[in-house]
């Protein structure tokens, strides 16, 4: 059995600087085997954990979820049986105040180094929110990190990634929805009930062609994955690209199917935001919808034309329709404080290696294009690697898929040169790991079409601030 230590037991003085729970951060979770363990409250009230094997190789990952639970977790276990201490924070206190959260994992670190000493590689890493935030990390404190791994992260920003489902959702309404209470910013007290008629609406909407077809266009304009998840969480079979009926099925699973629906983190997520932020931090003020659809994947282009045609609807006449719509306005105030959440900006100076699945819902494939972008526009591209797993659904990685990532980024800091993170490579890692075939593959992610801040040529019609 793990030995469990707090910083009270390490100084009074600490201890009254960086006070300790009474409780561990996942109650009745014993210290794992051959490892002890730290845990407390940072200064805002946050709980931290950290676990460090006896036989430690020096890294140690700091997660924005670990104390939710990551003690328990499998990839926990693998990683303490390869030397890694691991840890983390939760986002109970933080949630979308995204510069909180960030600058909590520098604490963290702080708390850890304080308990067993300093880290000769410090590593940010997490999923979603903590994916972004680990980037959010790189960004913010080089000096502290020596790498981060984002991992199916909105890697669009805050603001990018929120314009991008006002998109979706804004199709949606317009085209199906008009006459219904179903709002698109606003979101009110009773987030499950609204939940629940967003997926009611869409579940008699799928049941016809016309509502096939129009959603169809609002997730190729939101930038969906044509890909999802049956309602049991099981994975569906990957669509061929030229059966508009299957990826269209994809589209509407992507929106309201599996246990993690688009549009049930749309509303929940921006219900958090607006009360954080005092307002509405989106709008599509400028925004040409006919475009976005142009640069949508061309099997998402292709079943929407056959679905409108099927339906003896008129593609034209609903994209003006949308053109013709009112727009949404954003609060500068809460575009403000989204921005200072984080907008990356392509300035890098540790690696970062990303992954993403390609039918995520969640934090769509785009966006790690966006950030790509950015970091090549800076001129920082030896920095950053990026990386695909052919996986539908948020976050649905293997153990060993994510174990590779975190093996090649410690080689790239032990040489200081990049290994191989190709597919081929990466797969053979992810085996070697848990003994489950890997599946990563060689992909080009679209472009994201709600790039913030914009990097576009001059009429493209994504406007960079509100208007």
């Amino acid at each position: 059995m793990g030995t469990r230590i707090t910083l009270a037991a390490t100084a009074v003085v600490l201890a009254a600087a960086f006070p300790a729970t009474a409780q561990a951060a996942e109650p009745g979770s014993p210290c794992p085997d051959a490892a002890r363990c730290v845990d407390g409250q940072l200064t805002d009230g946050t709980p931290y954990a950290f676990a460090k094997p006896d036989r430690w190789n020096g890294a140690v990952l700091v997660d924005l979820d670990f104390a939710a639970g990551g003690l328990t977790s499998p990839l926990t276990a693998s990683l303490l049986r390869r030397g890694y201490a691991v840890g983390g924070t939760t986002r109970t206190i933080t949630s979308w105040n995204i510069a909180r959260a960030i600058d909590n994992q520098a604490a963290a670190l702080g708390r850890f180094e304080t308990a067993f000493g300093r880290a000769r590689y410090a590593i940010a890493e997490g999923r979603s929110m903590g994916g972004m935030v680990a980037a959010g990390v790189a960004q913010v404190y080089p000096g502290r990190f020596d790498a981060a791994i984002p991992m199916c992260g909105g890697l669009g920003g805050a603001v990018g990634q929120w314009n991008q489902k006002l998109d979706t959702v804004f199709t949606l309404k317009t085209l199906l929805f008009r006459d219904s209470a179903l709002p698109v910013t606003g979101i009110p007290a009773d987030v499950p009930g609204l939940q629940q008629q967003w997926v009611s609406a869409m579940t008699s909407a799928q049941a016809t062609a016309a509502g096939k077809a129009r959603i169809a266009l609002a997730a190729a304009i939101g930038q969906l994955p044509g890909w999802g998840l049956a309602a049991d969480g099981t994975t569906t079979p990957v669509p061929d690209g030229r059966d508009a009926d299957g990826v269209e099925q994809g589209m509407f699973l992507a929106l309201a199917g599996g246990p993690l629906p688009y549009l049930g983190q749309a509303v929940s997520s921006r219900r958090a935001i607006e009360q954080l932020a005092g307002g509405n931090p989106s709008w599509n003020t400028g925004v040409d919808y006919a475009h976005q659809l142009t640069t949508a994947d061309p099997s998402q282009q292709n079943a929407v034309r056959r679905l409108y045609e099927r339906a003896g609807l008129d593609l034209r006449a609903d994209l003006a329709r949308l053109a013709a719509e009112p727009r949404v306005s954003a609060d500068p105030a809460a575009v403000a404080f989204l921005r200072r959440g984080i907008v990356f900006t392509g300035d890098l100076r540790i690696p970062v290696l990303t992954v993403n699945g390609t039918g995520d819902q969640i934090s769509t494939v785009a966006q790690q294009q966006s950030y790509g972008a950015l970091v090549r526009r800076e001129g920082n591209e030896s920095l950053l690697r990026q990386t695909y797993v052919q996986t539908a659904g948020h976050c649905t990685y293997t153990t060993g898929e994510q174990q590779a990532a975190i093996d090649r980024m410690l080689t790239r800091l032990r040489t200081g040169h990049w290994p191989d993170t190709a597919p081929a490579a990466m797969n053979h890692l992810a085996a070697a790991a848990d003994g489950v075939p890997g599946r990563y593959l060689s992909y080009a992610p679209p472009r994201f079409n709600r790039m913030y801040p914009a990097v576009h040529r001059a009429g493209e019609g994504f406007p960079a601030v509100p208007r």
